[in-house]
């Protein structure tokens, strides 16, 4: 492929990333874009996603072979190797040679170098301070990987860096709008039941409320589902040394 070439695909290959991440994008379609674009348009043979959970676990998530997917469990399996220590350090490792690597890199080494894999480049997936995954890049001849395809798949990771956060931030800004929205429901459900037992036991607002969570604390219910009760006339309270009915 000529430069111009490969500099038209990687133009091609940003807009397509760009036209993944629309409103309810699958950020696991995200990632496999992804690989497949480093192994179709940069100078690597396999690429795959390691990406940390919620509690900061790494797991495959993408990968463009079951060659290089195994050789990313292999590491995790052994809680070692280029694609965990560049996790936590949050730097880019490239290896030139697998064949040389630290003895403590071993199931690494090994599960590699069987499935034909000579040199690799792990790229952080991180936005500042948070690292949140790796990209391994997997080639099948060893040496250095060329200067402009590290730079592209840099841009790649931080692409997916961008998205995956993007789309976590919009999750959690969804259940906190939920969590929002439920507690105004039950606030107007509250008031309601203030107006139930204030007119049934003809006491003011605030000793109405006062009978409705000394209820809810003694029985130790959520204050929203005693106030509901009251509402749908399944409860009652005849006065304050009685029990709700």
């Amino acid at each position: 492929m000529t430069e111009a070439a490969s500099q038209v695909r990687l133009l091609e290959t940003f807009a397509t990333l760009a036209d993944t991440l629309v409103d309810n994008y699958d950020v696991v379609d995200l990632l496999q874009t992804l690989v497949d674009a480093c192994s179709d348009v940069l100078g690597v043979t396999a690429a795959g996603i390691l990406l940390a959970d919620d509690r900061g676990i790494l797991e495959v998530v993408a990968s463009t072979s079951e060659a290089s997917r195994l050789v990313e469990v292999m590491q995790l399996g052994a809680e070692s190797g280029p694609c965990i220590e560049c996790y936590r350090s949050g730097l880019a490792i490239s290896v030139e040679s697998i064949a040389d690597v630290p003895s403590d890199w071993y199931a690494f080494r090994k599960s590699a170098l069987a499935n034909g894999f000579a040199a690799t480049d792990a790229i952080p997936l991180r936005l500042r301070d948070t690292t949140i995954g790796a990209l391994n890049l997997l080639r099948s001849e060893p040496g250095p990987a060329e200067p402009t395809d590290l730079t592209a798949a840099k841009a790649f990771a931080d692409v997916a860096t961008i998205g995956i956060l993007h789309e976590r931030s919009v999750r959690e800004s969804e259940i906190l709008t939920e969590q929002l929205q439920s507690a105004l429901n039950s606030r107007v459900v509250i008031e309601q039941a203030k107006g139930v037992v204030s007119y049934t036991n003809d006491v003011p607002i605030d000793e109405a409320f006062r009978l409705i969570r000394g209820y809810a604390r003694a029985h130790r219910l959520p204050l929203s589902d005693v106030a509901a009760r009251l509402v749908r006339r399944e409860l009652r309270i005849p006065d304050e040394h009685n029990p709700l009915l």
